[in-house]
Formats: C-alpha cells, structure tokens, sequence
C-alpha cells in the first residue's frame, strides 16, 4: 500500500493544529453531521486551556488511495524532547510559519533537526489574510535560515505553499483556492515513499502510549522487514542487553484512533502490546539474528526543582494523594513516558529532585498532578550548572523579542539588566524585532516585567542554546512580600486598613496560616502583618457609622507566575482548589534565627 509520512513543525502558535483539523475534514475522517469542535488533536484538557500542543500525537487519513501518517508536533521550547523524537517516524516535514512573525527560534531549532534527518521539507505560509502579513519577505528570510543551516541544493529547492488555516485554504500562488486540496497533493508529490531497506525486522520506539488495559505500548516506526502478531522478537535495550519478549497485539493508525491489525509492513507506523520494560530508542528486532538502530540523542534538561510533601497546616485538607510514597511512584510513572524529565532521591525521604526543559514543562507536570488529586509543595526553579574545562558555566538561551517601536528601550533595559546581550535589532512593519543571548535564570521572572513594562504587547519566545561561563548575580525579585502573622480568616476591616502598604493576593473571607505570602509590599524587605483582625464593635461605634470599605480586588497569579515570582526561601503549596506561596520555614523567630546563622557563615 502506498505510505506517506508527514510530521507538522512550526514554532508555537503559528497553527500547526488548526492545519491538521483542516486535513482531517478535508479528507472526510467525520461524517458530515459529526459536531467536532476546534483544535481536535489538542485533546488533553490542558492543551485546550492553554492552546498549546503539549503532546505529539498521530493521526492517518485515506487521500487518493494514499494512507497519509499525520505527526503533530508542539511548538514550544519546553518540549522539544518530543519533536526530536517523532521526526524520526516522518519522511517528510511541512514546515509552517506565520505570514507576518516569519521563522523564530523554535522554527530554527525543529527545521535543523529535520534537515540533519535528511527530511524532504514543504514550505507552508499561513495566515496571509492577516494585516501587516508579508508573504514574500517572510519566503526569503525562510530561505536564508535553510541556507544558514547548510541544507542541500535538493531541500533548498523546497516547494511553497500559501494561505490560511483558519479560512481553510492554501495554494501554491498567493490567489485563494477553494479548499486545500493544493496543498494535500503537494504532500503527495514531493513527500517521498518510506525508503525501506532489506534485511530483517528493525523498529525503533520514538514514542509510547499508555493504556489502562493493555500498560505501555510502543510506538514507532518499521526501518525494515514485517511485525506479526504472537511474533517472538527481541528487544535492545540503549545499555546494549538484549531481552527475548513476544508482541501480543499490533495496531496501526487510523483516523484519530487505532485499529487491531495481524501484520504491518515497513515503512507503516504501528503501535505494539506485550513488550515490557522498554525505554525510548529501544529496538524491536529479529527474534534470532538481532540488529540495533542508533540511539535517539534527547537534550538534557536545563532547569531542576524540589518536589516535596505538602508540610502546611492545611496539610490534607483538599488532596487524595498526600504522601511521600505518593508523590515518588507518580514522579517515577512520569518519566516513562516524559523523555526529557529526571527524578533523583534527595536526603529527605520526603523531598525529590525533579529536573526539566523549562518552566513551563514542570509547570505542565505540577498542574497535571494537581488535577489527579495530588498535594505538593515545589521550591524555587534554579538552573542546573556544569563545569566545562574547569569554568562554571550555566545555560545560555536566545530571546526574541517583538514589541511596538515606543516599548523597545524598555524590552532592551529589561533584558540586559538580567546579563542580556542585544545581537539583532531590526524593523518588521510597525514592530521592532530584538533578538538577544540571556543566561536562562534571567529568563525566570521576565515574562510578568516584560508584560507590565509594555502594556502587554510584547511577543517573547526563547530557545536553549548552550552552555556559557556563568555570568555573576541577576538581581531578583525587587519588593519584598507581606506575610500573615498568625491562622485565621482574614477580614475586609483588617485588608483595608494594610492597602497602603501594598497589594493582596487574598480576599477577605479566606483562611490564611502563619508564614502564607499573603500580598507584595510596596518596599524592599518582608513585611509580618495581621490581616485576620476584626472591627471591635462598642455602643459608641456602632457597625454602620464608618463609611463601607473599598478593596482593591486580589491579584490571581497562575502556577507559572508563583513559579518565577517566588525567591530562594519560599515555596509553593499546590493542592487541587488552591495555589498558595508561603516561606519555606513558617515562624518568623526561626526565620530570623536562620538568617543569622546565614549571614554568620558568609561573613566566616
């Protein structure tokens, strides 16, 4: 049967998903009164919220007697494990990018690794019906990265197609079309057949799915020869042993499901029951004359966490699951199939060391466990630090910055206040393209400063880049925290009388414990305060005499925000209803005693 491969790449947002909704109506996976909805390969609830692929996932359709493999990949930074892996399933990629941004960082990172893999590119254009789009500049500067990234004379002479995803059509011209079925024949023309080589059965996992009923299940790609059912095959494992199992049940893809299948052929993409123990980049081959496909090489993570047990006095309030046993088995479960995650013992048998890509793939991780049941507490993000040729180095990472003309020397102060170095500083329309080389812990916390500072206009993205010499303090966090005194309910008598001494992140009404960040001062340094105090009411002060009080609303901070805005000494308590940022050690005479001791052996 004819097989085409495909893997959608893009930096994030540019409408990697909305294309793949296009092909699947376009190619009548639905019936024609199926009620669908947007954005259907983002079916994990947090995709949806966030609009963000997370995952990648497979999907198939039928188009002129061709089965398509359609591979939609994230376009995040954060979870480029994913994208490095699944390319490897693919023959060809379509590369998409927005008519107005043009390539960004991440669109660089996805396209070099595709042309290493020697993959036939297709040029997509999307959002052309955008103002300020410009298509054709956008070409070119797509051009000059295939040739900054030493592509051949072959995948320079790529095919592009314009468009928009949205409105559900694409040409090879700038004229609309009716529908894309221009850019479906493309990927029948210029993606070529799986080249399948002879000799006996190689698949190589590049991804694995799980199932309540049948456990973890291999996905991966056929290099060459068959796979059966009840086959009897081996499995080589990345430490070189070699382990004799037998497939159970065999399923390729179809539509937006799988289906049972007795045998697949090279070059199909398949997923297998019955093999146990297997990591990513294992091979299944032949039972008798076993060979192994090279490893997949995954980025190391950059970033690492504390994961401990929720230890507040609202300990167990809220959560299913409080213990550390808990908290270990979900972690460990996790980095099965979370290639770029690690999990490390700590000292305390209470406390795990999480290492990820970024803020934003722990952030995933937490929210995920919040939402099952879990109760937490996670530390500050630090980045992880090597030591390469005798010299501290940290992680390095290139920001790219759009924002309006009037908010530029804002973006440039901002960034190099955080050890930022400005490399490009260009005009796109009525926008001002930066692009600059910051230490990855300047990143942390930027994005809210970036946000105020330009009326929220600024787009930012960035991409790991590599390990430099460290670059000496950042400056962190420059007002200190109010902290409630003392458990209770705090009052509106109470809030009202401390908002000049900064804004709340509680109402009145709320339960609040001794050492819980309750609010930003206004100033530098911590501030203890008591917001649990209520009106003392006498006869000569009746309840109604003094005028009603006005609150300013409390400030909601998401997961990720609380991530980047707390500092060395707190933490944050995650439980299914609430998110709280409290200091690590709760009594204010402990934490004095410690600053101390602190301060005693810096100055020793």
């Amino acid at each position: 049967m004819n097989i085409r491969n495909i893997a959608i790449i893009a930096h994030v947002d540019h409408g990697k998903t909305t294309l793949v909704d296009k092909i699947l109506h376009h190619t009548n996976v639905f019936r024609d009164n199926q009620e669908t909805g947007e954005l259907i390969m983002d079916s994990n609830d947090l995709e949806r919220e966030r609009g963000i692929t997370i995952f990648s996932k497979n999907a198939s359709v039928q188009y002129k007697g061709v089965k398509i493999n359609v591979i939609d990949t994230p376009g995040h930074a954060d979870f480029g494990g994913e994208v490095e892996r699944v390319l490897k399933m693919a023959d060809g990629v379509i590369l998409l990018v927005d008519a107005f941004e043009g390539p960004m960082p991440q669109t660089r990172f996805v396209l070099q690794k595709a042309l290493a893999l020697n993959l036939k590119p297709i040029v997509v254009i999307n959002k052309v019906d955008k103002a300020n789009c410009r298509p054709d500049e956008v070409h070119d500067s797509v051009f000059e990265l295939f040739f900054n990234l030493d592509a051949t004379e072959e995948q320079l002479n790529f095919p592009t197609y314009y468009g928009s995803g949205k409105n559900g059509w694409f040409n090879d011209s700038l004229t609309q079309s009716e529908d894309i079925t221009p850019l479906i024949d493309g990927i029948l023309k210029y993606v070529p057949e799986p080249k399948i080589a002879e000799g006996t059965l190689q698949l190589q996992i590049t991804s694995l799915d799980y199932s309540t009923f049948l456990g973890r299940i291999a996905v991966g790609r056929i290099a060459r020869g068959s796979i059966k059912e009840n086959q009897p095959v081996s499995l080589m494992k990345a430490d070189g042993t070699i382990k004799k199992t037998r497939v159970r049940e065999l399923y390729v893809f179809e539509a937006l499901g799988k289906k049972k299948v007795t045998e697949v052929l090279a070059g199909d993409i398949c997923a297998v029951v019955g093999i146990e123990d297997f990591g990513i980049g294992d091979t299944i081959a032949d039972f008798d004359e076993p060979e192994a496909l090279p490893i997949i090489p995954v980025d190391e993570p950059t970033m690492n966490m504390l994961f401990s047990i929720n230890n507040s006095p609202f300990f167990a309030k809220d959560g299913k699951f409080v213990t550390s046993r808990h908290l270990r088995d979900r972690l460990m479960k996790e980095t099965e199939k979370n290639l770029a995650l690690r999990v490390l013992d700590t000292d305390s048998a209470d406390s795990f060391m999480v290492y990820g890509r970024g803020i934003l793939h722990l952030g995933v991780l937490i929210e995920t466990m919040r939402r099952e049941g879990y109760e937490l507490t996670v530390g500050q993000p630090q980045v992880i630090l090597k030591e390469v040729d005798g010299k501290k180095c940290e992680p390095y990472e290139t920001l790219v910055v759009d924002v309006p003309q009037e908010f530029a020397s804002k973006v440039i102060d901002l960034v190099t206040r955080r050890k930022g170095e400005m490399l490009i500083m260009e005009t796109k329309g009525d926008m001002q393209h930066l692009e600059f080389e910051i230490p990855s812990r300047g990143l942390i916390g930027l994005r809210t400063q970036m946000l105020t500072g330009t009326a929220g206009e600024a787009v930012m993205a960035h991409r790991f880049n590599d390990y430099k010499p460290w670059k000496g303090p950042i400056p962190g966090r420059n007002n200190g925290v109010l902290i409630a005194k003392e458990n209770g309910t705090t009052t509106g008598y109470s809030i009202d009388k401390l908002q000049d001494r900064g804004f709340f992140f509680v109402d009145p009404g709320e339960e609040v414990y001794k050492g819980m960040i309750i609010g930003e001062n206004n100033k530098p340094g911590d501030l203890v305060v008591n917001p649990n105090e209520g009106k003392k009411l006498t006869n000569m002060r009746a309840s109604g005499t003094d005028g009603a009080t006005s609150i300013a609303p409390k400030t909601l901070m998401t997961l990720e925000e609380c991530m980047e805005y707390i500092q060395h000494d707190e933490c944050i308590e995650v439980t299914p209803n609430n998110i709280r940022m409290r200091k690590t050690i709760l009594d204010e005479e402990e934490r004095k005693r410690q600053q101390k001791v602190m301060k005693a052996d810096s100055v020793g």
